[in-house]
């Protein structure tokens, strides 16, 4: 029957609550028809533990990992911070709290003026120590390139090297022999540096001079000088430099590189001749 705008509807049927919520579902769009993907649940023994082993793996190896770099955080952070060499596979490097000599009038035996005295005691850091032997598999990783002066098979192989630590503070003690007031003493007894010539000198000393600026800016040191009061009749402010530093162990680097040193007169053959295609520089680098 043909019904018209403003005729009055049929009545419903009691709706019952099932219909209702579907209805209401319908309407809000919320209807589930079964085609969705339920979320993923573990629907079985051996999945729910598969998860569980796995992830307390995942927990072992990062707890074992964690203590592990704990344990040698020493090492890890200088292999992050340093040229890799064999010293940091044989000697380890470890890190300790020291606290500077900061004091401008209190000399120690570093500061004396020229003589044996002073002299003894720069020598003992082993600014004057030779060469030491990096191994063949290690001197890619130390920085060392495949054509760079080698020593001949026949005597144990490797590449000839020096420790640069040693070298910067062979040239600090230069630059100290060099100073006004002890340049003359050395000048006269015409030993190491000063066996060459002025000019030559004076170019060692510039060289030296450089690296050390190279070195203090490559590693500089970002702690601060505080400063404390002085002459208590009229205080006044003075720059505190006995400062703490967390060094690394000098000693076992310069007991490693005494203990290393190649022979004070090697054969004459010692050293590999260069092979065809080997770099040779047409004078110093």
């Amino acid at each position: 029957m043909k019904m018209g705008l403003f005729d009055k509807a049929p009545p419903l049927e009691n709706p019952t609550h099932e219909s209702s919520e579907r209805l209401l579902a319908e309407e809000e769009g919320t209807l589930w028809t079964g085609n969705e993907t339920s979320a993923p649940t573990c629907n079985s023994f051996a999945v729910c533990l598969f998860r569980a082993s796995a992830l307390i793996l995942v927990f072992l190896v990062g707890a074992l990992f964690g203590f592990q770099w704990r344990g040698d955080l020493d090492g890890l952070c200088s292999q992050h911070v340093s040229q890799y060499s064999t010293i940091i596979k044989e000697v380890g490097i470890q890190y300790s709290l020291q606290e500077f000599n900061g004091s401008l009038l209190k000399e120690n035996i570093f500061r004396q003026d020229a003589g044996p005295d002073v002299d003894a005691a720069w020598e003992s850091l082993g600014v004057n120590y030779r060469s030491v032997r990096i191994p063949p598999e290690d001197a890619e990783q130390s920085g060392l390139a495949a054509d760079q002066v080698k020593i001949n098979a026949k005597y144990g192989g490797g590449f000839p090297a020096n420790v640069e630590g040693l070298h910067h503070l062979h040239c600090l003690n230069l630059l100290r022999q060099s100073l006004y007031y002890n340049y003359d003493y050395y000048h006269a007894k015409g030993e190491g540096p000063f066996t060459n010539n002025d000019y030559i000198v004076r170019l060692h000393v510039s060289h030296c001079l450089d690296i050390i600026r190279q070195e203090l800016m490559c590693s500089v040191d970002s702690g601060v000088l505080g400063q404390v009061w002085i002459y208590p009749e009229n205080p006044e402010p003075y720059v505190d430099f006995n400062t703490k530093h967390r060094c690394k162990n000098f000693d076992a680097v310069r007991r490693w590189a005494e203990k290393n040193q190649l022979p004070q007169d090697p054969p004459a053959d010692f050293l590999q001749p260069p092979s065809e295609g080997d770099r040779i520089y047409s004078r110093m680098p």
